[in-house]
């Protein structure tokens, strides 16, 4: 029996309401249907604005389609002036699929996404990457290893990262079944990939976590402070797994999301918070 500690499967209502201030496009085609991006615009917002853009990759391993994970934190964010995405992925009970699948349309979205950067008002010097588990995983694996000869590099460069208890290893017997062979699933490990001048990143973990082990988050950011790169962690005493989520732990939710809030205010990423804040989440036109 898998360790991920899933929460109930959100029927099809559900996920349309959480997903109903969102304004969706399809930004790839496979034989099982379109995949989505889901796009939440700041108060205000403008075509030809200059936006922060943060985008959320669900967790899993690449399994199950999650695209509602991180509503609450895309809801958040757009509040706090940038705009947020949360992207949809081939997975395995749809598509067969494993994470370099997964990681291609992760950078097929961000060449999609160039096309119509006027249309969504992102400065691209501004782009984050956020994800939980496969999520993070897609993030670090898309960043950190270096490009193989007959690879472009991606059309952004991340200014950020945002990692919620982040699969840091895949050079296990159970991963690297999940990929081509064991070279890449070597190749673009975490542990393995850590350089110097990566971008900023903070790391939110349980140390109760049996998924992802807290003593491999120890490894990797005291590999990542050796070589001078900046990282943050963020640590949850009694936290397992899936205590990031809003429907999780509120509590968990409010202090990793004021945590993630402060880290890219302090990288010049997101403009202070106002004594009061009021708005509404507008959608795309």
């Amino acid at each position: 029996m898998s360790l991920l500690n899933r929460t109930p499967l959100i029927g099809q209502a559900r996920q349309r309401e959480l997903l109903k201030s969102a304004t969706t496009f399809p930004y790839s085609e496979t034989p099982e249907g379109p995949l989505h991006a889901h796009f939440f615009a700041p108060p205000n917002f403008e075509p030809g604005d200059k936006r922060p853009l943060i985008i959320f990759l669900h967790g899993g391993l690449w399994d199950t389609a999650m695209p509602t994970q991180f509503v609450p934190h895309c809801l958040y964010f757009a509040e706090r002036g940038a705009v947020t995405a949360t992207l949809e992925t081939r997975v395995f009970s749809t598509h067969r699929t494993g994470p370099m699948e997964a990681l291609a349309d992760l950078k097929a979205f961000l060449a999609w996404l160039k096309s119509y950067e006027h249309h969504f008002g992102v400065d691209p010097s501004k782009v984050v990457l956020a994800g939980a588990l496969g999520g993070a995983f897609l993030a670090l694996a898309m960043t950190l290893p270096k490009l193989q000869k007959d690879e472009l590099p991606p059309v952004y460069s991340p200014a950020a990262l945002l990692l919620f208890a982040s699969l840091l290893d895949t050079t296990t017997r159970a991963m690297i079944e999940r990929f081509p062979d064991t070279s890449t699933a070597k190749r673009l490990s975490p542990l393995k990939a850590v350089r110097r001048k990566a971008m900023p990143m903070m790391l939110f973990h349980g140390k109760k976590d049996r998924v992802a082990p807290f003593a491999l988050v120890e490894k990797f950011i005291k590999s990542m402070r050796w070589r001078r790169n900046k990282i943050e962690l963020v640590d949850f005493e009694n936290a397992d797994h899936t205590f990031f989520n809003f429907n999780v732990s509120e509590l968990y939710y409010e202090v990793s999301i004021k945590a993630a809030d402060q880290f890219l205010v302090d990288l010049g990423l997101l403009e202070p918070a106002p004594p009061v804040e009021e708005g509404i989440v507008e959608p795309f036109d």
